[in-house]
């Protein structure tokens, strides 16, 4: 297969970090080639390379046997090279005719809008790749898997040569990633190279030709996805074997934690009722829409229910705002931990020690800045948080070590009752094992655990029973104890 792209020895440093340490990377015409690596590998910069974005400090690149000199974003959409980011970088007001037109009506650098174009080019656009969206939605209207679908088409109303997809399917949905992977081959169909980027190695598998694997800057093997196991490849990516096992349940040692009685609020969820023990965890799954958020967010004081009874250890509790959650015990960690969990210009001792200011006051019942720097110091020791410094802004860590701290922030506040929902959404491998490894210590010690996720082997690795909600209602219990992936799949996705 001819080759589209070639990056030899690629060099580049950040104020004295270097990013990437000679990287070599080649892609084919019209194949889906996957990078996959550690936060903090480089993957990011070398996609900002790829892309004109960052200019390389050294080495060569090559786009069809030509090299090529100073780059620009715009040079290379002019060869043919575009990138889809994970904000997709839409425009949330305006249609999906617009959005999609936007970039073909920009480079004709006409002061004149014909709408009837403007359509034409979004209808031309979807029917590459064998979508219908309505042409008059707002944007910001639409779920995420329609929105990723605009970005790809607005992509298309160019000469599309090279497609970057920057992990694409970190919040979406079963449904809507098995969209987005069939029009990633309908994209090679139509001789369109595309680079995968995703943490999630199942999808990679899916779609992979051939795997480069970056590790501190380094590539350390680019391989055709058939030599390769899910074990090699976190090898390979981190370094290090990860052991995997299923997560063991001493059901003698659990007494009831948490006990929820008929709980409903309307247009949320209705009549939910299920039992969470000490030392438990308890996997809650369903497709989007099936209300499992609305039921963590209700059981955490954040949208209380309308009805029903919440008790923990045997006692009714009522929970009408986040600070009747904490008093009674309870912590939820959110999905969006960027916007939901953290305060991310603040540094790291303020967001641990967030939740539990009320026990750092001095005698003249103000904040004490060394109890909450040694509370903050402490668990960052205990989850091994990755920090330079305490008082570094919380936005400057990966995204795992982000997720520590989020854990951090609650944790200080000792609850009896862990709700997590989607802990390991957009973290690497090696982060996503270490969280998983924190969450079995913590049901060990006696706490109930209520973990929330799309993902399958998540649920089954690390539950003893599985909760499956549709439609706002429980509408099964599982235990994980000989279940195989593919039944519980079918089990989430059945429709009665």
């Amino acid at each position: 297969m001819e080759e589209f792209l070639r990056l030899e020895h690629i060099r580049k440093s950040f104020v004295g970090v270097q990013a990437l340490k000679g990287v070599n990377l080649s892609l084919r015409k019209g194949e889906i080639h996957c990078l996959v690596g550690e936060n903090g590998s480089g993957k990011s910069t070398l996609i900002k390379i790829i892309s004109g974005v960052l200019q390389p400090d050294s080495g060569e690149i090559r786009i069809e046997g030509a090299p090529v000199g100073h780059l620009g974003s715009a040079a290379q959409t002019g060869r043919g090279v575009q990138v889809i980011y994970q904000d997709l970088s839409l425009f949330p007001n305006l249609t999906v005719a617009e959005n999609i037109a936007l970039a073909e009506l920009k480079s004709r650098q006409s002061g004149l809008i014909r709408w009837a174009e403007v359509r034409r080019i979004a209808r031309a656009a979807m029917a590459r790749i064998k979508v219908e969206i309505d042409l008059d939605a707002e944007v910001g209207e639409l779920p995420i898997g329609l929105q990723q679908l605009v970005a790809i088409c607005r992509a298309l109303t160019s000469e599309l040569r090279l497609l970057i997809l920057d992990e694409p399917t970190a919040s979406l949905p079963k449904h809507d990633i098995d969209n987005l992977l069939a029009v990633v081959r309908d994209l090679q169909r139509h001789g369109i190279a595309v680079l995968f980027v995703s943490h999630k190695l199942n999808e990679v598998f899916a779609v992979a030709e051939r795997i480069t694997v970056l590790r501190d800057g380094e590539s350390v093997a680019t391989l055709p996805s058939a030599e390769l196991t899910d074990e090699k490849l976190v090898e390979l990516m981190t370094g290090q074997a990860i052991q995997h096992s299923r997560f063991a349940y001493a059901k003698e040692r659990g007494r009831p934690l948490l006990g929820v009685r008929g709980l409903s609020k309307r247009r949320n969820f209705e009549n939910v009722s299920f039992e969470l023990c000490a030392g438990e965890i308890v996997g809650l799954t369903g497709l989007i829409g099936s209300g499992r958020t609305e039921l963590a967010l209700s059981l955490f004081g954040v949208s209380p229910a309308e009805r029903g009874e919440i008790l923990v250890e045997g006692n009714p509790v009522r929970i009408r705002s986040v600070k009747d959650a904490v008093r009674a015990g309870i912590a939820y960690v959110p999905e969006n931990r960027l916007v939901q969990g953290l305060v991310m210009k603040r540094s790291v001792v303020e967001n641990a020690t967030a939740a539990v200011l009320d026990r750092l006051l001095s005698r003249l019942r103000l904040v004490d800045p060394e109890k909450k720097e040694k509370v903050a110091t402490e668990w960052i020791r205990r989850l091994g948080i990755r920090v330079a410094h305490p008082d570094v802004a919380v936005q400057t860590l990966s995204g795992g070590n982000q997720q520590r701290v989020v854990l951090a922030k609650w944790l200080a506040a000792e609850p009896r009752i862990l709700i997590l929902d989607g802990p390991t959404v957009g973290i690497d491998v090696l982060a996503k094992s270490a969280i998983h490894g924190l969450v079995r210590e913590l049901a060990g010690r006696g706490m109930g655990v209520l973990l929330i996720t799309d993902e399958i082997p998540e649920a089954l690795s690390n539950c003893n029973r599985i909760l499956l909600m549709r439609a706002g209602r429980i509408r099964g219990e599982i235990p994980t104890v000989g279940l195989e992936p593919e039944e519980l799949q079918k089990r989430v996705e059945a429709r009665a």
